[in-house]
């Protein structure tokens, strides 16, 4: 193997190892999937709008709906898109079925356009957009990349080698977009200088947003909030210095506050840095919680997500450690709203969580490597395949994008507004 090829290579394979492998070292993570029950799903807060259809518009619930057949889908091909990372490229490395792609979302009371990307260009035209958080948020960036692709270019226009700072530039509409790596949106540290990263506690300073993120979002018009899975790992908590808690540290003089104390101080934390912005004057959107879907086993004991079609809503239910970690953040965001109103500072909600929670059928399980490849993590149930319901995202995004500039009014309002503002 030549030399350039060796170091290719190694870069990828501790690429993949530090976006993909912290998800699932821990036996403390309960990524199992719950099935079978017959209720419907709860109804948390979340996201209203009014349809534009004229007079006969309806109030409906963007986040509430079902997965309906589209002949159409997909709207893009592994092969015409360069964004697509190797773990999420499903079709690349043999997965069988394709019925995955031809599902539209269809919300309960209206219809949601299929993304149109030439339109979101010139929304954006002259503005710039960051995905704050971990992989999932990453994989959404790319989601939305190969979207855009459809009808301009774009060239990496990254400040750094570092792949998890990535930064693509559209010039025909000069808009950018990036990614700004933070799996925790506060200052973390592993706990033992030269320990690994990917089996090692980690120390969070849950009241320290992490200067990745914070010293670069102000030069930014729209920011995509999104962390999750991360928080299933074991990690101390300090406050003011000191440690406070943590979360399955297993130490008999530490007390253990849960997963859940660390990820609703961390979305604090994080807001309030948002907040406390002088001339950040755009809109940060939270992406909710995604749900994983191990079936058969935990992660580390067969786990797997086979299954080749989504769940009607009477299947599943969001609930347990899903609901959980949902209504944390819906929760931070209502306060971050109202401090954010008085501040000129718009909080936006991109409520994708029931959606994906039906969506078993979208991971890349063991289609996001070759079959006889050396991985640790054979089975991911966590990201999605791209193209794939992950898409659906960003037709979330371009709906709400739209309705902020009034350009789909009732009576003079502007259907953003009522679209996705927390109250």
């Amino acid at each position: 193997m030549k030399p350039g090829n060796r170091t290719v290579l190694l870069l990828t394979t501790v690429f993949l190892s530090l976006t993909l492998i912290p998800l699932y070292l821990f036996p403390s993570l309960p990524w199992r999937l719950s099935t079978g029950s017959a209720l419907p799903l709860p109804s948390p807060p979340s996201s209203r709008a009014v349809a534009a259809g004229g007079k006969d518009s309806e109030r409906c619930d963007l986040s509430k709906g079902e997965w309906v057949p589209d002949p159409k889908a997909p709207y893009y091909t592994n092969e015409s898109c360069w964004a697509i990372h190797e773990n999420q490229n499903c079709m690349k490395y043999g997965r069988p079925d394709a019925g995955f792609l031809r599902w539209r979302w269809r919300p309960d009371g209206c219809e949601l356009p299929k993304f149109n990307p030439a339109q979101f260009l010139e929304l954006v035209r002259g503005k710039s957009l960051a995905f704050v958080g971990d992989s999932v948020g990453r994989n959404q960036m790319q989601s939305l990349i190969c979207l855009l692709l459809r009808v301009t270019h774009a060239v990496d226009a990254s400040l750094t080698q570092d792949k998890m700072f990535q930064r693509y530039h559209f010039p025909a509409h000069n808009f950018t977009v990036a990614s700004l790596w933070s799996p925790f949106l506060v200052r973390a540290q592993p706990t033992e200088p030269n320990g690994s990263i990917l089996t090692g506690l980690f120390n969070l300073y849950l009241d320290e947003p992490d200067t990745n993120w914070a010293a670069e979002v102000e030069e930014f018009d729209i920011i995509i909030v999104s962390v999750g899975h991360w928080f299933f790992r074991p990690n101390m908590y300090y406050e003011n210095g000191q440690l406070v808690g943590c979360h399955y540290c297993q130490r008999s003089n530490v007390t253990d506050l849960t997963r859940y104390y660390g990820y609703r101080m961390a979305f604090r934390t994080a807001f309030r840095a948002f907040n406390n912005l002088t001339r950040f004057k755009g809109t940060v959107f939270l992406r909710t919680f995604s749900p994983a879907h191990f079936e058969g086993g935990e992660w580390n004991r067969g786990g797997d997500c086979l299954r080749q079609r989504p769940f009607n809503r009477t299947e599943t239910r969001l609930e347990g450690y899903n609901l959980e970690m949902y209504m944390t953040q819906i929760e931070e965001l209502n306060a971050a709203a109202a401090e954010g109103r008085k501040r000129g500072i718009k909080f936006r909600l991109l409520d994708t969580t029931e959606a994906m929670l039906l969506r078993p059928d979208g991971h890349p399980s063991r289609y996001g490597h070759l079959p006889n490849a050396n991985v640790i993590l054979y089975n991911d149930c966590v990201h999605w395949c791209l193209p794939g319901p992950i898409d659906t995202w960003n037709d979330f995004l371009l709906f709400m994008m739209k309705s902020e500039g009034g350009r789909s009014t009732i009576k003079g309002q502007s259907l953003y507004n009522r679209t996705s503002t927390i109250r």
